[in-house]
């Protein structure tokens, strides 16, 4: 089996109610065929390699609406269920999906999932939420989600039994990597029992770090918001003599949005990540390199990500939340006291800590973000109602494809500390390569 092949119910039947076109020219858009591939890997080395081994490169299955569908969209009963922390544009995809659901295709009978995995275990008591046009009509300009969210699993077996006693014939799971994983497993005990249920996940983390796509939605919006507040905290820093201001943002593994917010706005000095080992003391330690900007400058902007530095504890044991990641300390709190015990004795410096974390995944998406959900929730549906499961949709190479939830949850992605992305960073601070 290819290592990107979509899994299906069964042959779609059911002509789509969708009136599109089949031949190119007459300026309206055309279905797309399960055939229509795009190459993964684009690189010139990967294309003569395929030459040389006479084998076709690995292919994406193109996302969009197909001529054929498997779902009766009359006989449909669709959930939508929102897990993990929060992020902006959740209410857009939500939004997106039932809008799409009800005008492209008429189905009429839509769940929300109170509260996550928890609303599929009736015997949480929460039960479920009719979604409408009418309900979802402006929840985009609000952050979070209408329908609540929580961490950690149920028991695969009982959320399956919730979808069959309530009829559901495809479930949408909007989340984070343990969201995911907890959507596969769903789709494999459906699969056990041999049920025609769709699972469909659209990749939400506001760390960015879902393998395999260029990126998920609320990450463009987080370091926007970041922006200014970068900005301001540069305004601190500079308004003391030695002047030190430290921002930590969101990035429990990956550090995309500490690196991202700090090219969007160049005010920072050293930006501090997950992936790089970094060392505090020493001749090219962080404090030496940080001593050596505000004897030349006088003031100093440091973004570090939530799970930078975290090498930098003593631990005696790893702790874990509900979802099973793994819980950090406060690196940005850590940072504050030990610049303050080593400049102690050196010269003094005015400290300022901000933490937005929380404002930030609570905000609502922007303009670019909003445009992102909403492309992302219609291939959702189209991708559900022609019967493929087991799928996520996400942009890669720039193009909107169906991935295998198995593929993109593998490892997540991080920065490669030799990219050009990473390099553009340290272009921008001045920070050294090593510390």
């Amino acid at each position: 089996m290819s290592r990107f092949k979509i899994e299906n119910l069964g042959t779609p039947k059911v002509a789509s109610p969708l009136q599109l076109s089949t031949v190119r020219g007459d300026n309206i858009f055309n279905f797309i065929n399960d055939k229509d591939q795009l190459v993964y890997d684009l690189s010139l080395e990967n294309y003569n390699q395929c030459i040389e081994n006479n084998e076709p490169p690995a292919c994406l299955e193109k996302a969009g609406p197909r001529q054929n569908i498997f779902f009766e969209p009359k006989n449909v009963t669709a959930a939508i269920v929102t897990c993990g922390g929060l992020c902006p544009g959740v209410n857009n995809v939500i939004r997106g999906v039932v809008m799409a659901l009800h005008y492209f295709y008429g189905v009429k009978k839509i769940l929300g999932v109170p509260y996550g995995y928890e609303g599929l275990n009736l015997e949480m008591g929460h039960g479920f939420m009719e979604l409408t046009p009418d309900k979802v009509n402006d929840i985009h300009q609000f952050g979070g989600t209408i329908l609540g969210s929580s961490r950690g699993g149920q028991s695969v077996v009982v959320m399956v039994n919730t979808l069959v006693e309530n009829s559901i014939d495809m479930l949408f799971t909007i989340g984070g990597d343990g969201t995911l994983k907890g959507a596969n497993a769903i789709g494999e005990e459906i699969q056990k029992r041999g049920l025609d249920i769709s699972v469909i996940g659209i990749p939400k983390t506001i760390d960015n770090d879902i393998d395999i796509i260029d990126k998920s939605f609320g990450f463009e919006t987080s370091f926007d918001i970041a922006s200014p507040i970068l900005r301001d905290a540069h305004n601190e820093a500079s308004g003391a003599y030695n002047g030190i201001s430290i921002v930590k943002l969101m990035g429990r593994d990956s550090g995309f949005i500490a690196a991202s917010a700090a090219l969007a706005m160049p005010v920072v000095n050293f930006v501090l990540v997950p992936e790089m080992h970094f060392n505090l003391y020493g001749e090219n330690g962080f404090l030496e390199n940080l001593k050596n900007r505000l004897d030349t400058k006088h003031h100093a902007v440091i973004v570090v990500a939530e799970g930078g530095g975290q090498h930098l504890f003593e631990k005696d044991e790893v702790r874990t939340d509900a979802s099973g990641n793994v819980q950090h300390d406060d690196i940005g709190l850590f940072l504050k006291q030990k610049i303050g015990e080593y400049f102690k004795d050196v010269y003094p410096t005015t400290i300022k800590y901000i933490d937005p974390s929380y404002i930030i995944r609570s905000s609502a998406a922007n303009s670019g973000d909003s445009v992102f959900c909403s492309g992302l929730a219609y291939m959702a549906v189209h991708g559900a109602m022609s019967g493929k499961t087991k799928f996520v949709v996400g942009r890669v190479n720039n193009k909107l494809v169906y991935l295998p939830i198995k593929a993109v949850t593998k490892k997540r992605k991080k920065i490669d500390l030799e990219s050009e992305f990473w390099f553009a960073v340290l272009q921008s601070t001045g920070q050294p390569f090593l510390m």
